[in-house]
Parts: C-alpha cells; structure tokens; sequence
C-alpha cells in the first residue's frame, strides 16, 4: 500500500476546529495541524497530552531561589557584611525579611528566561533552525492540517471537502 499525505488548508480557525472534530469521529489520525497563531482548544480536540513545561518552570523557579539566596549570602554575610539600617549582619536568617524581595526577583528571572530557552530549543525555534511547515501560507493567515493515509485517498478528501478545506494538496510519502 502507498502513503499519501494530504495537506487541507482552512481560511478560518472555527472551520478548522470543526474539521478536526469530524476527522477525529471519523477515526483519522491528524499527523500535525499548522497555524498563525494558537487556537483555543485544538489540543484538547487533537487528544494532545498536557506539557510538562509547568513541571519544568518550577524547577527553574528553585534554581532562582537557591542561587539567589546562595548570592545574597555570599554577599551580605560571608563577603562584605555591613551594618545598615541597624539590622544584624552575621545571620542570613535575621536579615531574610530585607532579602525577600530579591529572592523573589530572582526566582522569576531564572523561570522566565530558562522556560523561554526551554520552549525555544523544544520547538526548534533556535536561530538557523529550519522550518518544517508545509506551506509557507501558514505563518501569515491560513491554517494547514497534514493527514498522512494509507491507501485511498478518496474518502478523506471527501471529508476534508465537506467541513470546509479551501485547498487540498496530495504528496506520495
């Protein structure tokens, strides 16, 4: 049996939402769907699992903290301790109301920062990176959904046609 892989395209996001809940009923597996930007609910529709990318986040939000508090140490008591404002200086635990601020700032920096890297290298949005989405059309307006069939390919074009694809493209795999 040869593979063929269709390409639909959609000029508007609820038709595509609503083509890939037929498809779906229909027991088609949907390789990979493109768009401009992200559609509320797709990956719920697609049957996606949920990323693990918050689990990520607050790992990096730990690493802020420690080292955030391992600098502040560092600095306030073991390297330069000074009296300001009449506040102890050879405990960390005494002047933690003042370093409160900074840990927090610290944790947010290195969360925010890391899970952007994290998200960029994930994607393979990285600077050089090739691009591997079919038609070039989907980073400005249309929506692409990429189904790969075995044997006839009859049948999904008639789906795809009848929930609203505006183009539908065939490649031999």
């Amino acid at each position: 049996m040869s593979k063929n892989t269709l390409y639909g395209i959609f000029d508007c996001e609820q038709v595509l939402l609503a083509s890939v809940k037929e498809i779906r009923a229909n027991n088609i597996e949907i390789k990979e769907v493109y768009s401009p930007f992200p559609i509320h609910g797709l990956d719920k529709v697609l049957g996606l699992k949920e990323t693990r990318m918050a689990i990520t986040a607050f790992i990096y939000g730990c690493i802020g903290l420690s080292l955030g508090a391992l600098m502040i140490y560092n600095i306030m008591i073991v390297d330069w301790p000074q009296n300001i404002g009449g506040k102890p200086n050879w405990t960390f635990y005494h002047n933690m109301p003042a370093f409160v601020p900074i840990l927090f700032e610290c944790t947010v920096l290195f969360a925010a920062h890391l899970m952007s890297i994290t998200y960029l290298i994930r994607c393979g949005l990285f600077p050089g990176g090739e691009s591997d989405s079919p038609d070039p059309r989907t980073t400005d307006d249309k929506f692409l959904m990429e189904i790969v069939v075995e044997g006839d390919v009859t049948a999904v074009k008639e789906i795809l046609t009848k929930t609203g694809a505006t183009e539908i493209n065939e490649k031999d795999v």
